[in-house]
């Protein structure tokens, strides 16, 4: 749905629903979107945030029908597709998932190739006065990055992308942007981290020669096409799971002039104070497929764990005071979860900031572990549960 006062556009992933195939992804979205809709936007269009796999991406490039049939259902339903999940190329339900969620990285022509075709995709598929985002992995598995040809193979890749969709507009007049989304384990994965890349190898003198060669197109219009195609998503999440200061965080991103092109409302589990007896309730969100970054925070420094079992082992090995925060998506509109808090002032900071002045035209609640919450954190079902958020993030921004 649509903001006033230019606040952009606001929905939830479906990255929430089954959806590695299109077949799945077409039945989650026609079951459950309009239900969410007929909650909380009953008289307005509905943003659709979608979740299109490879396998989606091939199914709906060499179907014109089915191209069809989801803009009529679209239409039909008072939808718009604003952005899209391109994330997860593979499988993202029902199995173990872990760091294969980040491959193929961006080393490779895959993904590449996959981002292209989203892109394509969504030129035909969104509406004309929006400009569609793209959301992607943070370039690499940080163990994978082993050394300096490494991370030019993927800054030179994100180039090949910046000039497919600057070729993309100018033959369509569609603009679609691209969001590269920092996460804990990754070559992006800190603010910081993420300013150093931005600065240094793509707003660089070297950057932007790279970026006019790869497009074939003169220094002038390289510099201004890579601020206009390439930004980030900033997980306010992600963030908080690294103890980073979210307002300073953002106030860093846009003094670089970096592009948020999607701000997502995300909140992670937090426990204020880790001891003994609560690690017996916190084993029970190790039992999850996906990987559950997890820092622990100790005289002053900060260790980081790739899974919150790890973590766990480490504290009882050595049970010192602790500060924990763990990569488990929560429910934005839940400050507390059980004995545990959650990273929800976070979002309150970054919609407080979004507030007075807009930060990004896309906004997105991204919690897409329903299906692997103890059942006793499930209140309602699956409609009740984000429309729940949707409400939760739309009140803190107008009330």
């Amino acid at each position: 749905m649509e903001l006033k006062n230019g606040l952009g556009h606001l929905s939830y992933s479906t990255l929430v629903h089954l959806g590695d195939t299109w077949a799945e992804m077409n039945a989650s979205l026609r079951e459950f979107v309009p239900q969410v809709k007929k909650r909380v936007s009953p008289d307005a269009p509905f943003a659709v945030s979608l979740r299109i796999s490879a396998s989606s991406a091939k199914t709906l490039t060499e179907s014109a029908a089915e191209r069809k049939s989801l803009s009529e259902f679209l239409a039909a339903e008072d939808l718009y597709v604003y952005t899209v999940n391109a994330f997860p190329y593979g499988p993202f339900k029902g199995e173990i998932v872990m760091e294969r969620v980040y491959e193929p990285d961006w080393t490779t022509d895959d993904r590449v190739n996959y981002t292209n075709s989203i892109a394509d995709i969504l030129a035909e598929i969104s509406p004309a006065h929006i400009n569609p985002s793209i959301q992607t992995a943070p370039l690499a598995f940080k163990p994978n990055v082993n050394g300096e040809s490494y991370i030019q193979l993927f800054t030179r890749n994100v180039f090949r992308v910046v000039a497919h969709l600057r070729a993309l507009e100018e033959r369509t007049g569609r603009r679609v942007k691209l969001a590269i989304e920092p996460e804990p384990a990754c070559y992006l994965e800190t603010t910081d981290e993420t300013l150093e890349w931005f600065e240094n190898r793509i707003y660089s003198p070297a950057g932007i020669r790279e970026l006019a060669e790869v497009a074939g197109i003169p220094l002038s219009e390289a510099e201004g096409a890579v601020r206009r195609y390439l930004g980030i998503v900033f997980d306010i999440g992600h963030q908080s799971v690294g103890f980073e200061n979210i307002t300073d965080s953002l106030t860093k991103i846009v003094n670089a002039g970096i592009p948020i092109f999607k701000l997502q409302e995300a909140a992670s589990l937090w426990v204020e104070e880790l001891t003994q007896d609560k690690i017996p309730a916190l084993r029970r969100f190790t039992d999850t497929i996906y990987l559950s970054q997890t820092s622990l925070k100790q005289n002053g420094k900060i260790n980081k764990f790739l899974n919150l079992g790890e973590a766990l082992d480490d504290f009882e090995a050595n049970p010192v005071a602790t500060e924990m925060r763990t990569h488990f998506h929560v429910p934005v509109f839940l400050e507390e979860l059980g004995p545990f808090r959650t990273t929800r002032f976070g979002v309150q900071e970054a919609l407080k900031m979004h507030r007075a002045t807009p930060l990004s035209d896309h906004l997105e609640i991204e919690t897409y572990t329903w299906d692997v919450l103890p059942p006793e954190l499930k209140t309602g079902d699956i409609i009740e549960y984000v429309s729940r958020e949707l409400e939760f993030v739309r009140n803190e921004l107008i009330g």
